[in-house]
């Protein structure tokens, strides 16, 4: 099931589920050792990694990490390149992290490179994930009709019309044409895998998603509503993310 809170600003629910997502992974530390986390990029991420990385309760150095998808053929110094993000907003705000796997978009060899980071997630099994929903339901790259049955930990998908959309419309692109068409994204079944799930959604433009995900049936058309069967969701969103919510 998926837990919601509601918040009156986007910044108050990005707090909130940097708490709770360092919460879990204190508790995995305490419980393995070691933690093994995912984070996530775009928009609605930015308030949540500046104050994760603000938590020194956590042990970092016993933190490994992943991220949840990158363009193919996207080099690190592009303004979109997630690779870039997370360097600027997490890597380099965490100089005891233990290790950060990114994913290489733009490797010579994309069989190797899925080979490589796949056999790497199935060494380290999830124990909280931060993610995201796209304007189109989508959870990291999985864009309707999303696969719900691939067991690979990554693999290769094409990018719908709105999903291109949404990554122009958030200012990564100068022209919609810029956008790539095809992405590597963990798969549905591997953050289904997760022990705890952070989910932070705010901004009006997700309100639609975010009303189809929650209340409607789990549909790979929505492709977030899977986590409806997750079984430690937590969701945090702002009021304007909200806001189309009849119950």
């Amino acid at each position: 099931m998926i837990n919601i809170q509601k918040f009156a600003s986007k910044a108050d629910a990005a707090d909130q589920a940097a708490a709770a997502g360092a919460a879990a992974i204190v508790k995995a530390i305490e419980k393995n050792g070691h933690a093994n986390i995912v984070v996530a990029t775009g928009a609605s991420q930015f308030e949540v990694l500046a104050a994760l990385t603000g938590h020194d309760e956590i042990d970092w150095s016993r933190v490994t990490a992943f991220h949840l998808d990158e363009y193919i053929g996207m080099p690190p110094t592009h303004p979109a390149s997630f690779r870039r993000y997370l360097q600027e907003r997490f890597v380099s705000k965490l100089p005891t992290l233990g290790a950060f796997h990114f994913v290489q978009g733009d490797a010579e060899d994309l069989a190797e490179e899925l080979r490589r980071i796949n056999q790497l997630l199935d060494m380290h099994p999830i124990d909280v994930m931060f993610a995201g929903i796209g304007e189109n339901g989508h959870l990291a790259f999985n864009d309707p009709p999303a696969d719900f049955t691939s067991t690979e930990a990554f693999k290769v998908v094409d990018l719908d019309e709105r999903c291109r959309r949404q990554q122009f419309g958030e200012g990564w692109f100068a022209t919609l044409e810029e956008v790539p068409h095809r992405a590597i994204s963990m798969t549905v079944r591997r953050i289904m895998s997760s022990n705890v799930v952070i989910l932070t959604v705010p901004d009006e433009r997700k309100a639609e998603a975010l009303r189809e995900v929650l209340e409607g049936p789990v549909t790979n058309l929505w492709p977030a509503s899977v986590l409806q069967q997750h079984g430690n969701c937590q969701l945090f969103a702002d009021g304007p993310a909200a806001s189309k919510l009849t119950r």
